[in-house]
């Protein structure tokens, strides 16, 4: 199976579960022309696979997209560490939307699935101080919403509704169901 993704923690994710993956990626713009903000997710989705899947039509390929959407505004990757500090402080305090989108092609088996997970968090109140130290640690810069809940960033989480996974970056668990309805089973998911 190929992961049409570079992020370490959709990698480690699959791996568990005796995946045996090639990682390919194509440069794409991750811009969408759709309205809604579930359906723009699963478009970017979509053209990061599309793009890796076209060159390689006899191959499984997976790969995903994961925003965190507050007050209808969309909270990607921070560009600078000022940034990061301001997605945390709009975060601080309140729950925000986690939306992980999923493809999975196969062109030559005439495979072409794309689905959203949807998962609320409710962060704490953060200080200054947190906001500082977490900034510093260089954690939030390459994750939506600029924090991981894997990592040091799970500190500001009081609870969850939904998939954890998901909030990671893959929700495996549907991923699972998906490739069952395929045909494809859990024993079988090392030869894919």
């Amino acid at each position: 199976m190929i992961l049409a993704s570079k992020s370490p923690r959709r990698k480690e994710i699959l791996n568990q579960l005796g995946f045996q993956l090639e990682i390919k990626t194509k440069d794409i713009e991750e811009v969408s022309e759709k309205e809604n903000v579930v359906d723009q997710i699963k478009d970017i989705s979509w053209k990061k696979v599309i793009a890796v899947a076209e060159e390689n039509r006899d191959e499984y390929v997976v790969g995903a997209d994961t925003v965190v959407e507050i007050d209808g505004v969309i909270l990607g990757k921070p560009r600078t560490e000022e940034e990061a500090k301001n997605m945390l402080r709009s975060l601080s305090g309140r729950d925000h939307r986690v939306i992980t989108a999923y493809s999975i092609v196969n062109l030559a088996k005439n495979i072409d699935i794309t689905n959203a997970v949807e998962s609320r968090v409710y962060f704490k109140s953060i200080s200054e101080e947190e906001i500082k130290w977490y900034v510093e640690s260089r954690e939030p810069m390459d994750k939506a919403g600029a924090y991981g809940i894997q990592g040091l960033g799970s500190i500001f989480v009081d609870k969850i509704d939904g998939d954890f996974f998901a909030i990671m970056g893959f929700p495996i668990n549907h991923f699972i169901k998906t490739l069952n309805n395929l045909g494809i089973t859990i024993e079988s998911l090392n030869k894919i």
